[in-house]
């Protein structure tokens, strides 16, 4: 393999050969201890594609995870989710690869297949965010974790019968759950973190809002500002949600009618030409966007001041 060879596995098996590791006990599911796995790659960095649902949590000292333009250490515990299709690259210190510790969970789509998962799952959106944003869980929360996963494997390891399905979903989702729970923890306990972004956020905003020609580009989307912020579009959404109770699409069109009323309130341009400004299109759009968030229109803002 070339170093940095973009690694494309289809079925959880084929992951298992590739690690040296026995089959799996059950094709469309399982957890892998990391201190079992004696492989070590022949090159320094790999890129891999899973085509199924993977959750780790890895304590591996001088092993850092690169996704996208992001590095992460993973010399702590952490817990972090990938979905179907993803790819992220590792880079490797071989005489660390032998002292990992953790645990893999790889969960096949088609074992979600008639179950209440199958559709919910892609409501948790941390499985989209980078490695960078990774969950960081206490000794109380990782023993948690955990119990779940050992209950898991026991399960799919004991003979498989009709309810075997819905036992290992049911155990699924309630570690999906305690991990939202504790990513919400997260985004409240790393104030100043959570308080530098805010800032940014409010910063960046500005700056769009205040350039002096017309927004040619439009309204800034959700993505745009995540991308100047470093973060992922739905880290970004779920942390503002979890501060401030408003999403970031929510945050760009506060700012926007703060912009609004700036500009109806001390400029003498007409609305159109605000909405223009603004980066709207069509001032239609404009008038509706405004008083669907202040109840009155552009026009019945500024005669107030009269």
């Amino acid at each position: 393999m070339k170093n940095g060879q973009l690694l494309r596995f289809r079925t959880i098996a084929e992951y298992h050969r590739m690690i040296e590791l026995p089959k799996p006990e059950h094709p469309l599911i399982s957890v892998i201890n990391l201190e079992s796995i004696k492989y070590v790659p022949p090159q320094e960095t790999i890129s891999v594609r899973f085509d199924f649902y993977s959750i780790a949590l890895k304590k591996t000292p001088n092993t850092k995870y690169k996704y996208g333009q992001q590095e992460y250490d993973f010399d702590e515990g952490v817990m972090f989710f990938m979905s179907p299709g993803q790819v992220f690259g590792v880079k490797i210190d071989k005489d660390a690869v032998l002292k990992r510790r953790g645990w893999s969970l790889l969960v096949h789509p088609d074992f979600l297949w008639n179950t209440s998962l199958a559709k919910t799952i892609e409501q948790y959106q941390y499985f989209s965010y980078s490695v960078n944003e990774a969950l960081h869980l206490s000794e109380k929360e990782e023993a948690i974790i955990n119990g779940i996963i050992e209950n898991m494997e026991q399960e799919y390891r004991s003979n498989i019968d009709n309810f075997s399905q819905s036992v290992i979903g049911s155990q699924l989702e309630l570690l999906l759950n305690y991990s939202n729970r504790f990513y919400n923890r997260q985004f409240i306990t790393r104030k100043k973190a959570s308080s530098d972004l805010l800032i940014k956020l409010e910063d960046l905003l500005n700056e769009y809002f205040d350039r002096q020609n017309e927004l040619q580009g439009g309204l800034p989307s959700v993505k745009y500002i995540a991308d100047k912020l470093n973060v992922s579009p739905n880290y970004l959404s779920d942390m503002l949600r979890t501060l401030t109770g408003q999403n970031a699409q929510q945050h760009i069109h506060n700012k926007l009618i703060e912009k609004a009323k700036e500009a109806l309130s001390t400029t003498s341009l007409s609305v159109g030409e605000i909405a223009y400004r603004l980066g709207f299109e069509h001032p239609q759009s404009f008038n509706k966007l405004f008083k669907n968030k202040t109840n009155v229109s552009p026009l019945e803002f500024r005669n107030s001041f009269g």
